[in-house]
């Protein structure tokens, strides 16, 4: 009867552990490598695998650039990848990591997108945020720091209550839940996980006026680290309205009193470009503008 007893002890307990790594694979997924998270997209040989899986090569030439997109798609949660852009003359390059839902008219995007420049220029990265299938919401931030001399984290937190941008854990940009004041936010639909290299010369650089020099390719980007902690689609039913999920705890609700600090530093010293300040384009300043942080 002992014995019995114990061995109903011990299943039961295997039932639980089974149970909570369930549970833990379908909201997390630690650095990875590549091949466990993510699948080539475009032109499988200009990616090649590093480090047994857990490094990858991007490569851009005459004959193409390249790009790949994780295997699921999640509904919240944090995305965040090492990467080490382009070095020395990258002009009219573009690399990308961006998350998008894959849906042609109504569509929702929150956009990475690393403009390269030419040697001794700095590396300016364009932000943008689709939601509801309206986009136009570009800002632009030259990095405080060469981009391509080592690997750097960037990161994209989205919750029920904002969107933030992260440079290495330094938030460079917030869009705030405004829909009680008819602000649209990405909140219904999935998003996949992308990351492309490409060549943008028409408007990458100084607005398309610096054209890439393809004798200096090929061109080179790497990524490592890749970390995706989510609720993945399909998935459990009740995982994306959890409010046991950690990023939508307290202490990722809103930016910490550090947090908003750096996010002052970086808006003072280093935005070159925001569409919440362009009259040209937007003679009525967009409502989101006036969120805050």
């Amino acid at each position: 009867m002992a014995k019995s007893a114990y061995l109903g002890l011990k299943d039961f307990l295997l039932f639980v552990i089974l149970c909570v790594l369930a549970f833990s694979s379908s909201v997390s997924a630690r650095p990875a490598t590549f091949l466990q998270d993510f699948r080539v997209t475009w032109s499988d040989s200009h990616i090649r695998q590093l480090d047994g899986g857990r490094a990858i090569q991007l490569v851009l030439d005459q004959n193409s650039g390249c790009g790949f997109a994780s295997k699921y798609q999640y509904l919240f949660g944090r995305v965040s990848m090492k990467i080490k852009l382009v070095p020395g003359d990258s002009a009219g390059t573009v690399t990308a990591f961006y998350m998008n839902s894959d849906t042609a008219s109504v569509r929702d995007e929150l956009d990475f997108e690393f403009l390269g420049n030419r040697t001794g220029q700095p590396y300016t990265v364009q932000t943008n945020v689709y939601a509801h299938g309206k986009g136009d919401r570009e800002q632009r931030i030259n990095l405080w720091f060469d981009p391509a001399a080592e690997f750097h984290t960037y990161s994209i937190m989205w919750n029920h209550h904002h969107v933030v941008f992260y440079v290495d854990e330094i938030p460079i940009r917030v869009y705030k839940n405004n829909e009680a004041k008819g602000i649209p936010y990405p909140k219904f639909q999935p998003m996949g996980v992308y990351s492309t290299l490409w060549e943008a010369d028409d408007w990458a650089t100084r607005g398309g006026l610096e054209k890439i020099d393809w004798s200096k390719a090929p061109f080179y980007a790497y990524y490592k680290d890749f970390d995706i902690e989510g609720c993945p689609m399909p998935g459990p039913n009740n995982c994306a309205s959890n409010a046991n999920n950690w990023w939508e705890g307290a202490a990722y609700q809103a930016l910490s009193p550090v947090e908003a600090r750096r996010y002052r530093w970086v808006r003072m010293n280093h935005m070159i470009y925001d569409y919440c300040t362009d009259k040209s384009r937007y003679p009525v300043t967009p409502p989101e503008c006036f969120a805050g942080i």
